[in-house]
């Protein structure tokens, strides 16, 4: 191989991994649109795997990129990603009376998940264990709230910040409107 292949295959797990984060897609969802198996995605997002052109071909159509333009020279260095408010992900129908923005990149999910979560009167978000050993960071920007994980139960008021086990059952309750800034992570 010469040094120019070595920096195509250098920079194509980044540049795929780059492109799937622009279209806010999942690994699930890239593997659904290209045929590609999810592990497989995941193997040469990692650059533990290296496509086949059909391969690559496959996930650039799904992703709508430039075959191309995935291996042109860029300095990444000098970027920032920005995602407006209107562009970030939420969900709306987990809980109740709340609605939940997740902050971290898609390929976090499962791992280090970042959620800015509101809360309107009688809101709650009820959750069953996660992973073994999994933890909650919960901060409160707004209002006041009520978390239980397994037996034990804290009130906590803006400013306040809890840690607390995500790996047995657990919820967070607010009596009336209320914002929290919540750290999930998985073990």
């Amino acid at each position: 191989m010469t040094d120019n292949t070595d920096d195509i295959l250098t920079r194509l797990p980044a540049r795929l991994k780059e492109a799937r984060r622009a279209k806010g897609l999942s690994l699930e969802a890239v593997a659904n649109l290209s045929g590609v198996s999810r592990s497989m995605v995941s193997q040469i997002e990692r650059g533990e795997s290296s496509p086949t052109i059909s391969t690559l071909w496959n996930l650039t159509r799904a992703l709508q990129v430039d075959f191309a333009g995935l291996l042109e020279e860029a300095n990444t260095a000098d970027q920032i990603e920005v995602l407006r408010k209107v562009e970030v992900p939420s969900i709306d129908n987990m809980g109740q009376n709340c609605r939940i923005r997740i902050l971290s990149p898609p390929e976090e999910a499962g791992g280090h998940e970042v959620y800015d979560i509101e809360f309107d009167t009688d809101g709650a978000l009820t959750s069953q264990p996660h992973a073994r050993g999994a933890r909650e960071q919960l901060t409160v920007l707004e209002g006041a709230v009520r978390v239980t994980s397994g037996s034990a139960s804290r009130d906590l008021k803006q400013g306040d910040t809890a840690r607390y086990a995500a790996d047995v059952a657990h919820s967070i309750v607010a009596d009336s409107p209320a914002r929290v800034f919540l750290i999930v992570k998985n073990a």
